[in-house]
């Protein structure tokens, strides 16, 4: 018998295939699920591209959940609605001012985006370093000559995106400038600052630093940041167009003129300017010798009010009040104030808040300056009489020469070019008209005729300065000077001197009034200016901010 061969050995358990189908790196893996066929063409239940499917509803209670009263029909539209989003549009054509002050108020994510600063060789624009440096050096000069921190804002702004730097911040406060770039949202920002330690009156300055701001954004002028950088030493080191005794003159002349404007005659005129000169010369020396400038104010208003005390003792038939009101009005910081009340209004609130705080400090200077001299008068009995401001004198053509007289010197001691004190000049001859045809003429309330002078006073100044693309302050600060409150903050010091508490604080709140008054009016004049003239964006959808619902 035949023995049947041995076969090969069985395979262990655990080296048996696992199943009799051949095998393949590329087969799928146990446990993953396919991907379902894509549902037919025009299949109600294919999900449009683009479009994510509904993620399951959150548990009751869950903060991710619907609201009960979400419906999916009725939901809002999407972050891009289906009608897109508005771009903004700036026009070439437009003032920088208006295009840059444009940009500011929209948000970051809404502004136009600056063209890529390297030209067709491939070269890059100039170092972020060097022009931010740039932009905060003429925001200081901005500042310091009295501009509105929007007005700086704006300059900063329009100097980085002249030179292609895009997500740029300016941030101005009542000393202090910042700016932040950031290249991207990968890169860390770089941000620089400057401290404004002095500030100083000269139109002039600021007419040149608005005409080098003017060619570093025309497209037709290429300004690099070098020869920005060389004008920009020259307009500091440049010389006042006035000499020191032409302004003391132009401060008697002032003071005389203001006299003049409240009912006085030649001896008024001459006395007055006598004390405005000795007034300006104590506070040069003052400021020599490095006293802050609240002395200053109070010494310089010692010397009109000393005059006025004298013309008093000496019974002479002349008009005091007039005397000491003329030396005053060089002295009230009219356009302090009316920077204040635009930065507030223009949403600033803590430098409107440094500024009026600086401006209740010069005022306190000048009462605690008249009071201490009217006190050494009252303990002479010196007749000094506070009815006088309720005895107002209707000089028609005395007091249009005077007002404008008061205007040109005005302009002078603000050290404006002598281009445009002509038109100051006839700017506040103009509100003098309308101011007394409402106050003395028809008898109506000094405070709205101080508004609707201040108004045209401030929409002339800007229709002038868009005109000319520069700064509306040459032609605005001189033309409120007749309308500033010198009377009522005399007869209040006055009226507190002679102890009647009572009256004084309620002629020096008709001041506080008045001044307010000015800084509104003017303000509103330039927003009107603004407001009739084609404004660039204007088709935007955020063009300022909204609270006018209690929240």
């Amino acid at each position: 018998m035949v023995a049947e061969p041995e076969g090969p050995e069985e395979a262990p358990e655990d080296r048996k295939p696992l199943s009799d189908e051949a095998t393949s790196e590329f087969a799928l893996p146990e446990g993953l699920v396919p991907e379902p066929p894509p549902e037919p063409e025009g299949s109600a239940f294919v999900v449009p591209e683009g479009l994510a499917p509904e993620p399951a509803p959150e548990p009751e209670g869950s903060a991710f959940a619907a609201p009960s009263t979400y419906s999916v029909k009725d939901s809002p539209p999407a972050f891009t609605p289906a009608y897109g989003v508005p771009l903004s549009r700036l026009p070439h054509n437009a003032p920088w001012q208006d295009r840059m002050r444009t940009m500011l108020r929209l948000p970051v994510g809404d502004r136009p985006v600056v063209p890529e600063p390297a030209d067709a060789k491939g070269e890059t624009g100039p170092s972020v370093p060097r022009v931010l440096d740039l932009s905060l050096r003429i925001g200081e000069l901005l500042l310091a000559g009295g501009e509105g921190a929007e007005d700086v804002e704006a300059a900063m702004f329009a100097i980085c995106r002249s030179y292609g730097l895009d997500r740029c911040e300016p941030t101005v406060t009542f000393t202090l400038l910042s700016i932040t770039h950031q290249p991207s949202l990968v890169d860390d920002p770089v941000t620089a600052n400057r401290t404004v330690r002095r500030r100083g009156t000269d139109y002039t300055r600021l007419a040149a630093v608005y005409q080098l701001l003017a060619d570093i954004n025309a497209p037709a002028h290429e300004v690099s940041p070098e020869e920005a950088y060389r004008r920009l030493a020259e307009i500091r080191r440049n010389r006042h167009p006035y000499p020191g005794w032409v302004l003391t003159a132009a401060a008697g002349v002032l003071a005389g003129a203001a006299s003049t404007l409240l009912g006085g005659g030649p001896w008024v005129f001459f006395v007055a300017a006598l004390g405005a000169v000795l007034g300006d010369r104590l506070a040069w020396l003052c400021a020599g010798r490095g006293l802050p400038e609240f002395y200053q104010f109070l010494v310089a208003a010692m010397p009109p009010a000393a005059m006025g005390v004298l013309l008093t003792l000496l019974h002479a038939d002349l008009r005091p009040s007039a005397v000491i009101t003329g030396g005053l009005f060089a002295l009230i910081p009219g356009r302090a104030l009316v920077a204040a009340v635009q930065d507030g209004l223009t949403g600033f609130y803590i430098t409107a808040s440094a500024r009026l705080l600086e401006v209740a400090y010069f005022f306190v200077a000048i009462v605690v300056g008249v009071l201490s001299v009217l006190y050494v008068a009252v303990q002479f009995d010196a007749q000094l009489n506070p009815e006088g401001a309720l005895s107002p004198v209707e000089r028609p053509v005395t007091q249009i020469l005077s007002s404008m007289v008061l205007c040109a010197t005005f302009a002078i001691l603000l050290q404006q070019s002598r281009a445009t004190v002509l038109f100051a000049t006839l700017n506040g001859g103009v509100a003098w008209v309308v101011y007394a045809s409402i106050a003395i003429t028809a008898e109506g309330s000094a405070v709205m005729a101080t508004a609707a002078a201040s108004g045209l006073v401030g929409l002339f100044g800007q229709l002038m300065a868009r005109y000319h693309h520069t700064s509306s302050l040459p032609y605005v600060t001189a033309a409120i000077g007749p309308l500033l409150p010198g009377s009522a903050t005399y007869f209040g010091v006055l009226a507190i001197a002679q102890n009647n508490l009572d009256q004084g604080f309620t002629s020096l709140a008709k001041a506080a009034a008045l001044a307010l008054a000015i800084a509104i009016g003017v303000n509103l004049g330039g927003e009107l200016a603004r407001l009739f003239m084609r404004a660039p964006g204007a088709r935007s959808a955020r063009s300022a901010a909204k609270r006018t619902r209690g929240f």
